[in-house]
């Protein structure tokens, strides 16, 4: 494949071209595309501060770059190494997309490496947790029963809040079972619903739902107070109040009750590719993260204390 010229393609055409097939053929979301934004700006200003050249850097630049950004100066604090890692990450896929191409013959990231991060591993609740915090939602009215339904699902099925606030009614198959999330780049897999979940679900669905609804027309399946769908900052603040009843308002997050559910499947011997599956992680090694608690705590996890 020939490779063009460097003088025929200004920087930032490069980068508008890439996002461009990071959102038309990956399908990436746009808080990911503004992240991408963003961190190739910042390196779009280092370049033109040093007088340096996108299709002619080298691996050097590139990891000066980044150890500049990990030490940062007198008017800027070093970058976390979470937020190094993605920008690292922004860099090597940039780059391999010039690659492909054909404006490049050789990948100047292909070594590029952030420092390590200390792995934290992911909060998690106990069995009696949860069942303490599912059972705070309690009573006939339309909201309580949407709340029951929603920490029910979000635990059973691991689901993230963006795919919670996105179901629909018609991603629900009660009676097979299932439901469809719509994971990160907008990719859909089907999740068993559990007998719990499934019943709060009905019962949601047959005497919550429709008085939320009223007369309005809306095809998502978690409503609010306006027959709306939920939003994220409506369903962040079902879960801190429910968390807050239930005592554990300090080690609870949307996110812990996705946490919890792999955790608590690999205590009862959920194999790591199904698991893998289930969430939605495009890698395992994503997965694997669950594998780093140790084999007692797996064991107090899956009996109630």
């Amino acid at each position: 494949m020939a490779v063009v010229a460097p003088t025929t393609q200004p920087f930032e055409h490069l980068v508008l071209d890439f996002l461009a097939y990071l959102e038309f053929e990956r399908g990436l979301s746009r808080n990911t595309l503004e992240a991408y934004r963003s961190d190739l700006a910042q390196f779009g200003a280092h370049l033109e501060r040093t007088g340096g050249d996108a299709l002619n850097v080298s691996h050097d630049v590139l990891a000066g770059f980044v150890a500049s950004l990990g030490e940062g100066d007198g008017d800027r604090p070093p970058v976390a190494p979470a937020t190094l890692q993605r920008k690292v990450a922004c860099l090597r896929s940039f780059y391999r997309n010039l690659r492909r191409e054909g404006l490049l013959a050789e990948d100047p990231t292909a070594q590029l490496r952030a420092p390590r991060q200390e792995r934290k591993l992911p909060q998690v609740l106990s069995r009696e947790e949860v069942a303490h915090l599912l059972a705070q939602p309690s009573g006939p009215e339309p909201s309580a029963l949407r709340d029951r339904a929603l920490l029910e699902v979000m635990y059973a099925c691991g689901l993230r809040a963006s795919e919670a606030i996105g179901l629909e009614v018609a991603d629900v198959d009660l009676e097979a079972g299932i439901l469809r999330a719509r994971g990160k780049g907008s990719k859909e897999r089907l999740v068993p619903i559990g007998s719990a979940a499934g019943s709060a679900l009905a019962v949601y669905l047959q005497r919550g739902r429709p008085r939320l609804a009223g007369d309005r027309l809306e095809h998502r399946l978690f409503l609010n107070h306006r027959g709306a769908g939920l939003t994220r900052q409506g369903l962040y603040k079902i879960v801190q109040r429910h968390a807050r009843a239930a005592g554990l308002a300090s080690k609870m997050s949307p996110h812990t009750l996705r946490h919890t559910f792999a955790t608590h499947l690999l205590a009862g011997g959920c194999d790591l590719r199904s698991l893998q599956e289930m969430l939605g992680h495009a890698d395992i090694a994503t997965t694997q993260l669950y594998t780093h608690l140790s084999a007692d705590r797996l064991k107090d996890l899956s009996v109630p204390t």
